[in-house]
């Protein structure tokens, strides 16, 4: 039996009885309706699966023992980190759960001239509070005991130029200087990969990108969709260079 997995904000050590922070709590004892006595896995994203127990299920909190520690090796050697152009709701949500699960290592919300989706800082502040609760829960279901890191929004042009080391830089172009098979290996197993709103990146954008180190990426000849081109890419980069 798939034994539940759920993500807590918290230091967790073999013999500690702590107390669940609430939407944890809630997910166990209202979601699945687990009970006193019933076994669960916690992660906190460093590296390891705890198995624990539930001692106490109350109205008020949910109490468990940590029982075991076990290491969890399934990181993908190839660092990827997605450059994403902001997207609207549930497109926006699937990206970051299927790009979580095939194995990315950050991602970077980032706005060019045609992104549609404006977020103020009141805005961005609840919009990042929901994409990380995504991420967590596609490393819930994926096995994952590493949260890929989630940045803070950020214009295209800070994020690209902020970018540091060694690596593939990509943005995904049908008429693109790079095929997939004769990509060499990239520098320090880390590669970025940058893609464009619902609107695609304009002129500027590109420009922008150019200027920061990124080439051309093809990946066929059709013009994909924000919510496709990404997943595609990562997943081809996975196969070519990764573990799938």
């Amino acid at each position: 039996m798939r034994m539940t997995r759920c993500h807590v904000d918290l230091p967790l050590r073999v013999g500690d009885e702590p107390v669940l922070p609430e939407r944890a709590a809630s997910h166990l004892a209202r979601v699945l309706r687990l009970r006193e006595g019933d076994p669960c896995v916690l992660f906190n994203g460093d590296g390891h699966d705890y198995a624990a127990r539930l001692l106490a299920a109350g109205k008020r909190e949910l109490r468990v023992r940590i029982l075991a520690s076990a290491a969890v090796d399934n990181e993908s050697p190839l660092r990827i980190v997605l450059l994403q152009g902001i997207a609207r709701g549930e497109r926006m949500d699937l990206i970051l759960q299927k790009a979580t699960e095939l194995g990315v290592a950050a991602i970077v919300p980032v706005s060019g001239e045609r992104t549609e989706v404006r977020l103020d800082a009141e805005r961005a502040e609840k919009r990042v509070a929901h994409w990380r609760s995504v991420v967590e829960s596609a490393c819930e279901q994926s096995g994952r005991a590493r949260v890929p890191e989630l940045c803070a929004p950020a214009a295209l042009d800070a994020a690209a130029h902020a970018l540091h080391g060694d690596g593939l830089r990509l943005v995904l172009d049908p008429q693109g200087e790079h095929r997939l098979d004769a990509l060499p290996r990239p520098p320090g197993d880390r590669a970025w990969i940058a893609i464009g709103p619902e609107g695609g990146w304009s002129p500027r954008d590109r420009r922008i990108l150019e200027a920061a180190g990124f080439s051309g990426l093809r990946l066929g000849p059709r013009v994909l969709r924000t919510e496709t081109a990404g997943l595609a890419a990562i997943a081809a980069l996975q196969g070519r260079f990764g573990d799938l």
